[in-house]
C-alpha cells in the first residue's frame, strides 16, 4: 500500500497528449485551445466615437462657437471627411471618426438649431474617442494555447473570425461496471440486488468535462470479463471501472489485468475513502485504467482527486488549488489520508465549510449534500477556523 501523495504522483506521470481536432465555435465551450488565437487586425480597427454628438477639429474650435453641421456619421458608414475645419459632423456611438477630426463633443454639451451646433466648452484632442489599436494590436495573442474555452471567449473567437478552432482532443472513455448484484435502473431489483448507480454518476462527471463515454456492464465471470476487457483495451483510451478490485473472492479484475499485460502502477492506497483503488496502463495499447472501489462515495471522490488532475495534465492545463476554512474541529487519528465531505459557503469573501456527516462510503444521500472534500493528513488534529486543501465537486 502506498501513500496518497505517491499514488497521485504516479497517476499524473502517465499523462499523455491525445492529439488535436477541429471543432465549430459553438462546440468549443469547455475544450482546451491547441493554438494561440491572434488578433487578425487592430482592435478597435479604427478610431471610433464613444458618444453620440459632434466630431470636430479641436485646433479650430473654442467655447461658445456655433458650428455648421456638414452631415452625419452613423455606425457602419465608411469614414467621412470634415471639409471645413471650422465646421462639424454629427456622429453616433461606434462610428468611424471622420478625417480631419480629433475630438467628439457629446450632445449633452451641444445645442443644435437650424443646421448649426453651439458648444458650451472647448474640446480636448482625443476626447470621447476609442483609439485604433488601443485594446489589442494586430497579431497580438488574445487567447493562449492551453487555455480552456469559456463562454466569455466565444465573443473573442467570433471577433477574429475563428469559426473553427483547433482544440486538444479528449480521451475516448469506457465506463465498466462489474458485479452480479447490479441491475439496470429501469428494472425493479430483487431483495438481493441493487440498481447500478456509479456508472451514471461517472458518465455525468465525464459529460461535465465534455467527454462522451460508453457504458458497459460485465458479469462476474472470468472468461467474459477477460474477453470484454481486452476488447475495451483495444478500442478506448481510458477504462474507468467501479468495483471488483477489493479482496473479495469475486474481485477478479487485478488478476485479469495482469493476464492481459496491463502494467500495474499501484493497488491499494493509504487513503479513505478509496483504499482499494487500482491504477495501471497497458504497455501496447497505452490505455489507462482507473479501477475505483465500488462504493459510490469512494468512486465519486477518487474521480475528483485523481482523474480530474490527470486530465488537466493531459490537456497541459494547471490544476486549480482551493483553500477552505472549516467551521468545525477536524481530527484524523488514523495513518490514512482522509478526504472528508464538506458543505462550502462564502462568508465575507472567504470560503468556509462544515463537515457533512454520513454513514460511510455507500451513503449517496450525504454525498448529495456535499460540495466537495477536504484533505486531512494522517495523525493530525485541527481547531475551528483551520485552513485545508479543498477539492470542489462543482
Amino acid at each position: 500500500m502506498i501513500s496518497y501523495t505517491e499514488a497521485h504522483k504516479k497517476v499524473i506521470e502517465t499523462a499523455m497528449d491525445f492529439g488535436e481536432t477541429q471543432v465549430h465555435i459553438m462546440d468549443s465551450i469547455g475544450c482546451v485551445l491547441a493554438e494561440d488565437i491572434l488578433a487578425d487586425r487592430d482592435f478597435p480597427p479604427f478610431n471610433r466615437s464613444t458618444k453620440d454628438g459632434i466630431a470636430v477639429n479641436s485646433k479650430y474650435i473654442k467655447e461658445n462657437d456655433s458650428l455648421k453641421i456638414e452631415g452625419i456619421c452613423a455606425a457602419g458608414d465608411p469614414q467621412k471627411e470634415l471639409k471645413d475645419f471650422a465646421n462639424c459632423l454629427e456622429i453616433m456611438t461606434g462610428a468611424v471618426l471622420p478625417d480631419n477630426c480629433d475630438a467628439v463633443i457629446m450632445y449633452e454639451e451641444v445645442d443644435i438649431e437650424n443646421g448649426k451646433a453651439r458648444i458650451s466648452s472647448s474640446p480636448i484632442p482625443g476626447q470621447n474617442i476609442h483609439k485604433k489599436g488601443s485594446d489589442q494590436q494586430k497579431d497580438e495573442v488574445l487567447l493562449k494555447k492551453g487555455e480552456p474555452i469559456s463562454s466569455q471567449n466565444i465573443g473573442v473567437l467570433a471577433t477574429v473570425g475563428k469559426e473553427r478552432i483547433s482544440v486538444k482532443k479528449l480521451p475516448k472513455v469506457a465506463i465498466i461496471s462489474t458485479g452480479n448484484e447490479l441491475v439496470p435502473i429501469d428494472k425493479v431489483p430483487e431483495i438481493h440486488q441493487i440498481r447500478t448507480s456509479n456508472s451514471y454518476s461517472l458518465q455525468a462527471l465525464l459529460r461535465q468535462l465534455n467527454i462522451e463515454s460508453e457504458l458497459m456492464h460485465i458479469p462476474d465471470e472470468k472468461d467474459i470479463l477477460e474477453k470484454r476487457i481486452l476488447t475495451a483495451l483495444k478500442n478506448f483510451d481510458v477504462l474507468v471501472l467501479s468495483g471488483g478490485v477489493s479482496k473479495g473472492k469475486y474481485d477478479y479484475l487485478p488478476e485479469i489485468f495482469e493476464k492481459l499485460s496491463v502494467q500495474k502502477k499501484f493497488h491499494r492506497v493509504a487513503q479513505q475513502p478509496g483504499k482499494p483503488f487500482w491504477f495501471g496502463m497497458h504497455r501496447d495499447y497505452e490505455t489507462h485504467i482507473f479501477a475505483f472501489p465500488g462504493n459510490p462515495v469512494s468512486t465519486y471522490v477518487n474521480f475528483h482527486i485523481y482523474f480530474n488532475d490527470w486530465l488537466d495534465a493531459c490537456m497541459s492545463a494547471s490544476s486549480k488549488n482551493y483553500e477552505i476554512r472549516m467551521n468545525d474541529e477536524v481530527e484524523n487519528s488514523t495513518d490514512l489520508t482522509k478526504f472528508l465531505l464538506v458543505s462550502a459557503n462564502h462568508e465575507k469573501a472567504v470560503l468556509t465549510g462544515n463537515l457533512v456527516n454520513g454513514n460511510g462510503s455507500g451513503d449517496l444521500v450525504s454525498l448529495s449534500k456535499a460540495s466537495g472534500v477536504i484533505k486531512v493528513e494522517p495523525q493530525s488534529a485541527f481547531k475551528t477556523g483551520s485552513a485545508f486543501s479543498y477539492v470542489p465537486f462543482r
